[in-house]
């Protein structure tokens, strides 16, 4: 039997929002605007796709930068992630990324604990690691894009199982089309998905041990 459990990354299996700490890097007053931007689409209040270029044409991230972010999510890491995510391998669980944020950042922690695939948002660099752009493209750019990837999964390898963890509004939205959404509390509690999910769970080793039936 296939399962794959899918993990949201900021405020999931990081604590910070990755998109916030670049932001950070590039001066108090675009923190400022990009962290007020990033709250407004994680709780439901605005379009993804409204703030997502947005964000990133204030930031204009380098690739050194990227890779700052990459480090600091590995300092950042939720304490029973990697432990919990070598048990569901054991026991035949597929552990994926399904993020809104920006792949040249996630990459280092995916590797750290284990997990293959990562479906995150790609970004573009000149020869000097200068910031181009980004995949316009790709679905976590927009409402409605983490639950068009989990379809594309299911239509290629049908897994019998289908999990997703997450604390935003972009994650709830895969309800639907999951077998089990899992709220995510530990690092921030949202109301709309406090209040429509039907699970949630305050460290990800709780997953295991409460929502995980194998």
């Amino acid at each position: 039997m296939k399962k794959i459990i899918a993990f949201d990354c900021d405020s999931t299996l990081s604590s910070i929002e990755g998109v916030d700490e670049l932001a950070r890097i590039a001066g108090d007053q675009i923190f400022q605007e990009v962290e007020d931007l990033t709250n407004l689409a994680m709780d439901g209040k605005v379009p993804v796709e409204e703030v997502f270029a947005r964000r990133l044409d204030l930031i204009q991230p380098t690739r050194a930068q990227c890779e700052e972010v990459g480090r600091m999510y590995l300092n950042t890491v939720e304490p029973t992630a990697k432990e919990t995510i070598e048990k569901l391998q054991a026991q035949d669980w597929e552990c994926i990324i399904i993020s809104g944020g920006f792949e040249p950042c996630i990459t280092p922690l995916a590797q750290e604990l284990g997990i293959a695939r990562v479906e995150a948002v790609p970004l573009q660099f000149d020869l000097e690691g200068q910031y181009l752009g980004f995949d316009e493209n790709y679905p976590t750019t927009r409402s409605g894009g983490k639950p068009e990837i989990i379809r594309s999964i299911r239509a290629k390898i049908g897994p019998n199982r289908f999990i997703m963890v997450g604390d935003g509004v972009s994650d709830l939205e895969t309800d639907p089309e999951v077998d089990t959404f899992i709220g995510f509390f530990r690092y921030v509690q949202r109301d709309s998905v406090a209040q429509n999910c039907n699970a949630n769970a305050f460290s990800i080793s709780e997953i295991l041990e409460t929502h995980v039936n194998f």
